[in-house]
């Protein structure tokens, strides 16, 4: 039987390309923006302390994939999704002083964050939504009394937002 080089060097392509994909998985760093699952937001209390922080999680094998920063939070996203970062005293100020967050991906973030509002009002809990916390960037964030120094936010799939800063080595 005669099976064409071509067709073997591109199935062993392939072969590489999904076992490498699958062992990436595995081992919590997809280098895929696919899925987005949201994130888990935590707050530093200094630029200095966020650097701290995010070294201590890469000593623990949590090691930090980019930053995304913006004038009102400087970011450093870790492989896991997990988000460590330092807003500005105006944008915690703005979010009632909440230093953590549950983000989650919406196709309209604003309208999520409305229905979300709203179900939590339904519910005999205070909820609003925040806008402004970022200008330029397609993310809402819900405030409620529900969720005490926490808020959820929901934001545009990674694809969406801003290409991100590469971690220096």
């Amino acid at each position: 039987m005669f099976i064409p080089v071509w067709l073997l060097v591109t199935l062993g392509v392939l072969v590489i390309t999904v076992f490498g994909w699958t062992v990436q998985v595995v081992m919590g760093r997809n280098p895929f923006p696919f899925p987005d699952p949201g994130s888990r937001i935590f707050s530093a209390a200094s630029p200095a302390a966020k650097a701290a922080i995010v070294e201590l999680l890469g000593k623990h094998g949590i090691k930090e994939r980019f930053r995304a920063d913006s004038e009102a939070v400087l970011r450093s996203i870790l492989w896991d999704g997990t988000i460590i970062n330092t807003p500005t005293p105006s944008s915690l100020e703005k979010l009632d002083g909440a230093s953590s967050c549950i983000g989650l991906v919406s196709h309209d973030p604003e309208a999520s964050a409305r229905e979300a509002a709203a179900f939590l009002v339904a519910r005999g809990f205070s909820a609003r939504v925040v806008l402004d916390v970022e200008p330029g960037l397609p993310i809402a964030f819900v405030v409620t009394d529900a969720f005490p120094g926490t808020v959820i936010n929901f934001r545009k799939h990674m694809i969406h937002l801003p290409r991100p800063q590469p971690v220096p080595r």
